[in-house]
């Protein structure tokens, strides 16, 4: 697999694994990694940074300051995806947790997350609540309280829906069982069930691949919850900023893509139709507005999803997104109706 590691095969005496994927981020490590380290029960897991062929003094940062922290060293940067598929393929502890390097927590974050899992074999991933790192009194828009899917394929969260996120009041320190998906912020996996269903999809490059990695796993059978009372701080926004043309283009890119994998051949026709329309409208809007780079991101998303979709040749026979769960329309509630928060949608 070209890598060095010191981690051994006795180190599985312990059930979790936090794992941190590190490229470059030495400046985060610092600042990130010590609640890490102080707040992580050590009798239940390991820390391990995974480093994805830094060339910064990430490695001698982390020999000289953090000498607890086990390493993993790949030779070169294989992204997000599958730079985690090859951490966790190395080093199978039962449970995982995809921690990202600018994340800080809070006083014993993670046995809530072990005691649940450990609790609901059905459960396959669970989330933390997730806070904003600058402002803790405010969710995170990346995960906040948990994510969830709308009709058309739009994602949204318990505490964030498009561009508006709620103060924490405690309106969602209860558990839920019933998400579409965690978080990739801090997300705790089963292992097995992280293998089985064939990991992060790198093709996705970024953004939504852990959306469809918890479709894929409800697809086996299992259900994807929030643990509120372990809690988490994510700087957030650290590689695009939300009206980067890039971001826009993979946004529209692997939502397209994701539909299109997970959905069966009964329905997928029909809904990559109705995003397309929905697409087509929010690239009006972006010429209306001159934006031409964010217009042509879309435009963009939509050809390479075209040539990309061919790829997929194996489709569920199970529809998630149109099944029982009757699923909000979160364009007509958010942008007609004004409903900005997540409790006036139910």
């Amino acid at each position: 697999m070209n890598q060095r590691t010191d981690i051994g095969l006795s180190d599985l005496n312990k059930p979790v694994a936090v794992i941190i994927l590190n490229w470059n981020g030495a400046k985060l490590l610092r600042e990130f990694l010590p609640s890490v380290v102080e707040f992580t029960p050590t009798d239940i897991a390991d820390i391990i940074v995974a480093d994805n062929g830094s060339d910064d003094d990430s490695v001698e940062l982390l020999k000289s300051e953090f000498p607890n922290v086990r390493l993993l060293r790949f030779s070169k940067n294989y992204g997000f995806a599958e730079g985690y598929n090859r951490a966790i393929d190395s080093t199978r502890y039962k449970y995982t947790v995809l921690l990202n390097s600018d994340v800080a927590v809070k006083s014993d974050w993670l046995t809530p997350l072990y005691e649940y899992m450990e609790s609901h074999s059905r459960t396959a991933a669970c989330q933390p609540k997730i806070l904003a790192y600058r402002n803790p009194e405010m969710f995170e828009y990346a995960g906040a309280a948990g994510g969830y899917i709308d009709r058309n394929g739009y994602p949204y969260c318990r505490g964030r829906i498009f561009g508006s996120v709620e103060k924490d009041e405690g309106q969602y320190d209860t558990v839920d069982e019933n998400l579409f998906w965690a978080t990739g912020a801090a997300l705790m996996v089963r292992t097995d069930v992280y293998m089985n269903a064939g990991g992060l999809d790198p093709r996705f490059f970024a953004h939504m691949e852990e959306i469809d990695l918890c479709w894929r796993m409800q697809l086996l059978g299992y259900r994807i919850a929030a643990v509120p009372s372990g809690v988490v701080f994510h700087l957030g926004g650290g590689s695009l900023d939300a009206s980067n043309p890039r971001k826009t283009y993979l946004n529209f890119r692997n939502n397209l893509l994701m539909l299109h994998k997970n959905l069966p051949d009964s329905v997928r026709r029909g809904a990559l139709f109705r995003r397309r329309l929905l697409d087509t409208v929010a690239w009006a809007k972006y010429v209306v507005c001159f934006d031409w780079r964010n217009a042509g991101a879309i435009v963009k998303a939509h050809r390479d999803f075209a040539s990309m979709r061919d790829g997929y040749k194996r489709h569920p026979n199970v529809d998630l997104l149109h099944g029982t769960v009757r699923r909000p329309n979160i364009l007509t509630s958010y942008y007609l109706l004004g409903r900005k928060h997540f409790s006036s949608l139910r």
